[in-house]
């Protein structure tokens, strides 16, 4: 037999931007819970609404399946004294059963005999299991700052009003954060304020939409950008639909009702991005843009009621927006009243980190770096006014009211400001990419300041040790690293990164060694990850081309290319397998980087075969590589092959005779040492 299941908590009103996560969490631990348990059901839904998250599980079994016992007792010697009688051992063990002793059975083994117990264990009620599977998944939910309420011990991550718990049509009587579970719920705050009892699990989203929620998110979602969709076809427009924004007010309303409004056209002189951030970001309304792609003037809101007068609704929400749009264009008017200089000036006041000094001085330490930078990869003369710029809109009156526009407004007011073209765009571009998708430095220079500005921020704060760990990185180290990468591999920039690096790391207030380095393997974990999404990649292949430390990440995609292409040959596993012994006889030995190959001394003809070729492929390998040939120094390496194998075939390395024994282990370290010149070949599978 099985019975639908359903599992709510109201509350009040959740986090909006946090909702969407802590319904599939929620979903997710149950379903576990139920799952480890072994109780079979159907299809699990969940529900989130501002007020409630639910779980409704579809034909769960009323039970555990039986599963059949088996138990060694005691060996028979033990379990039976001379006159046949059981001992304490036996009966105990019985007992532990819920047996007598003589239900017990025999196993006999070649190992010997012992006392059994074979049975049926009867699975759980379903019900009688649901306390500790919900607490368990409540427990786990990703919640950062739990509270308590009222009198309760309880906490969650806002006030539980009331628990429901309802199997088929029969309540599941539990205490679950502090309340008894019943079959009671509520409905829209105003359009239905009265209590709604639930009478079984399948009627609750039917019953919920009677009044005025609608429970899926995903459904309350698609009514929402269809709404709003639908609102600003009416006025002539297309809706700017962000899905982050979708998402959040979806988790604001649980009777969505989509209303188009208006603002004066005078706002529209101000720049696209500060209206959008207004209306948008702030307001949470969705702008309305013209045929012609250029702001309307409209914009769309979703209220949580369907009012009898929605023109007044529409009037409220116009007369919210007018004066923060109002503020907007005073800062718009005041900020470019000074110019992009001064603001600057003014930077000296602002701590970027305390150790490491205020924004000017970061500022200084990432014009020094980015003309490095630019000179590697050609940047232009405008570098170094970007550079002095690239900060100086922080200081403005509209980024300290929209942080949002950081970059961007620094960019409008260069442009009002008459600067040239390339510092203006690399003064918006230096931020890119912001995350992950975003578009990347177009210019030169905003490649070169985007590079500076994130790598200074890595190594300072590596350096005064406050690198990320675990789920914490308050700096956006990650992002940074991931961002470096990107704009390096995706423009195809060569760039020394140890060079830089150390650049950086010596401009730094605090001083710390090792830095660079730490630096480099950091970002070396995030170009792994990155490199194994390629098809075909696998842990191997990186570990052995990132053991050879490229200087560049543009190197390390060359070098994992021609591995690749070089692994396909028939010789390249027996290579690999060669490299790996060569590797594991001089790790057991000690052998200097003085000794050199006294040709002179070698007698037998398969050393000699072998230093001869390693004399002929030395410099082809070598150039090779040093021109970046990877592919064409790794298929050279075939021809050691057969001199190798017939060298450990034919001579004794490990001889008695020192000298004997020293030359040929300077030998194998000279095959070594060509064999790494690309990647280190002992790692890989051979």
């Amino acid at each position: 037999m099985s019975k639908d299941l359903l599992f709510e908590l109201c509350t009040e009103e959740l986090p909006p931007r946090t909702l969407p996560a802590l319904s599939l969490a929620l979903t997710a631990g149950i379903t576990k819970g139920v799952d480890d348990l072994g109780l079979p059901h159907g299809k699990v839904h969940g529900f989130a609404t501002p007020r409630r998250l639910a779980v409704w599980i579809e034909k769960l079994a009323e039970h555990q399946p039986d599963r059949q016992v088996e138990r060694r007792g005691p060996p028979l010697s033990q379990a039976f004294d001379a006159q046949g009688a059981a001992t304490q051992a036996a009966t105990a063990f019985a007992k532990s059963c819920g047996v007598a002793v003589g239900e017990l059975s025999k196993l006999t083994t070649e190992k010997g005999a012992w006392l059994q117990f074979r049975g049926t264990e009867h699975g759980a009620a379903s019900t009688a299991l649901l306390k500790d599977i919900l607490t368990q998944a409540i427990a786990a939910l990703p919640i950062a700052k739990r509270m308590r309420w009222g009198a309760h011990s309880a906490e969650f991550v806002r006030p539980v009003h009331s628990v429901v718990l309802l199997y088929g049509d029969e309540i599941v009587p539990i205490e679950l954060l502090g309340l008894q579970s019943g079959r009671i719920t509520s409905g829209h705050r105003f359009h239905h304020p009265k209590p709604i009892s639930l009478g079984s699990a399948k009627g609750y989203e039917t019953k919920l939409r009677r009044a005025k929620v609608i429970a899926d998110f995903a459904k309350r979602r698609e009514t929402i950008r269809s709404g709003v969709i639908a609102a600003a076809a009416q006025v002539g427009g297309s809706a700017l639909i962000d899905d982050a924004l979708l998402d959040e007010v979806t988790a604001l309303v649980e009777w969505p009702v989509p209303l188009a409004g208006q603002f004066e056209q005078r706002f529209l002189s101000l720049p696209r991005e500060v209206v959008i951030a207004t209306v948008q970001d702030h307001q949470r309304y969705f702008a309305v843009q013209a045929p012609d792609g250029k702001l309307s003037g409209w914009f769309v809101t979703v209220s949580n009621i369907d009012s009898r007068d929605p023109s007044k609704v529409r009037e409220g929400n116009e007369r919210v927006v007018r004066p923060r749009l109002s503020d907007a264009a005073f800062f718009w008017e005041q900020d470019r009243k000074i110019s992009l200089q001064a603001h600057a000036a003014r930077l000296s006041g602002v701590i970027f980190q305390s150790k490491l000094g205020s924004y000017a001085e970061k500022t200084a330490r990432v014009a020094q770096l980015a003309q490095l930078i630019g000179g590697r990869i050609g940047a232009g003369p405008d570098l170094a006014q970007a550079a002095e710029l690239a900060k100086a809109d922080l200081m403005t009156a509209m980024v300290g009211e929209f942080p949002e526009l950081q970059g961007t407004m620094g960019r409008y007011y260069a442009e009002a400001q008459g600067l040239p073209r390339d510092v203006s765009i690399a003064i918006e571009e230096h931020y890119r990419p912001r995350f992950a998708g975003d578009a990347l430095p177009s210019t030169k220079i905003g490649q070169a300041l985007s590079l500076a500005d994130k790598i200074d921020t890595l190594v300072g704060i590596f350096a005064i040790e406050q690198r990320p760990t675990g789920t914490k990185d308050p700096f956006g180290l990650r992002r940074a690293a991931l961002g470096v990468l990107r704009i390096l591999l995706d423009a195809r920039l060569e760039l020394d990164l140890l060079e830089v690096l150390a650049a950086a790391a010596a401009a730094q207030p605090v001083q710390r060694a090792g830095v660079a380095d730490e630096v480099y393997d950091f970002i070396a974990e995030r170009l792994r990850g990155v490199l194994l999404e390629e098809p075909g990649t696998t842990p191997e292949m990186l570990d052995a081309v990132l053991a050879k430390r490229p200087r560049s990440p543009l190197d390390a995609v060359t070098r994992l290319a021609a591995l690749k292409e070089f692994l396909l040959l028939p010789d390249a596993a027996v290579l690999a397998g060669i490299n790996k012994r060569i590797a594991n006889i001089l790790k057991k030995t000690q052998v200097s980087r003085d000794w050199v190959v006294d040709a002179q001394a070698l007698s037998e003809e398969a050393e000699l075969g072998l230093h001869r070729a390693l004399t002929n492929l030395r410099d082809p390998v070598l150039d090779a590589t040093r021109e970046r040939r990877y592919a064409d120094s790794l298929q050279a390496l075939v021809g050691l092959r057969a001199p190798v194998n017939e060298f450990f075939d034919r001579v004794m390395v490990m001889d008695e005779n020192t000298a004997k024994r020293n030359n040929r282990l300077a030998l194998l370290r000279d095959v070594l040492i060509l064999l790494g010149g690309v990647a280190d070949l002992s790692r890989l599978p051979g």
